[in-house]
């Protein structure tokens, strides 16, 4: 299991929810953090509450939708010389969800695949190359498991095309000790899962940061929250390690 102690990893939402609590988790074990938040004033009561575990930490700001936004954050951590040894892609949005799908307009999709799926590539394209040169990283891109509903289609759509990018590049690293992994916290009870979402955030520990820690040089796969839930940490990678392959052929 990879001991993440003074290794720097990039969290994207962090100021609420999932990513929140994946900050407090991360902190928890020793990981130093840069917390993004669409404010760094979103970012605040996190920020506060990782450094007083004893872990170095600052905020970086971005609207995900904002593309240059995106990329000026990235030249934003070059620029203060951090080396990025872990990136968990959490922050995502649900443009809306359409009673009337056949009048979905266009806009859910754009928007969509501008937070959910160009974002994240860009950040995984950013610092992949980067682990790959120094010989160690992990990635961990979060998806949905939404299926047959054309009523959220164009945040399904966005995350499959998601999928789809992590497990390309997964291919390209696999046997090495750069990592590229998905994880599926569940319909939880958060700001973008809603109050009638039927899983506590807490549910979603420690399934969501699992790809952080595992160290079989695997990559491609889905880490499903719920697949781990009520676990240790330790349980949880021993358990993702052998019984969750990765997609590529042999």
């Amino acid at each position: 299991m990879v001991n993440v102690k003074g290794k720097w990893a990039l969290i994207t939402g962090a100021a609420r929810g999932i990513g929140y609590l994946a900050a407090r988790f991360m902190a928890e074990k020793g990981c130093n953090l840069i917390l993004h938040g669409r404010t760094t004033d979103h970012c605040e009561r996190v920020l506060s509450e990782v450094r007083a575990m004893g872990v170095e930490a600052y905020s970086v700001a971005a609207e995900l939708s904002d593309l240059d936004a995106v990329q000026r954050m990235l030249d934003e951590i070059d620029a203060r010389g951090t080396q990025v040894d872990i990136v968990l892609n959490n922050a995502g949005m649900q443009i809306a969800y359409r009673t009337e799908y056949f009048s979905t307009p266009v806009s859910d999709y754009t928007e969509s695949f501008k937070i959910n799926t160009i974002a994240p590539a860009m950040i995984c394209y950013h610092f992949m190359p980067k682990m790959i040169e120094r010989g160690f990283g992990r990635i961990v891109n979060t998806t949905s498991g939404i299926r047959l509903e054309p009523e959220q289609a164009g945040y399904s759509a966005s995350k499959a095309a998601l999928d789809k990018i992590t497990i390309d590049l997964g291919s390209t690293v696999e046997g090495t000790d750069v990592m590229i992994n998905l994880t599926d916290p569940g319909w939880c009870r958060t700001d973008l899962g809603g109050p009638n979402a039927p899983n506590a955030p807490e549910s979603a520990i420690p399934g969501i940061v699992v790809g952080a820690f595992v160290d079989d040089r695997k990559s491609g796969r889905c880490f499903g929250a719920s697949f781990f839930k009520g676990l240790t940490l330790e349980e949880a990678v021993s358990k993702a390690e052998s019984e969750i392959d990765s997609p590529y052929e042999k």
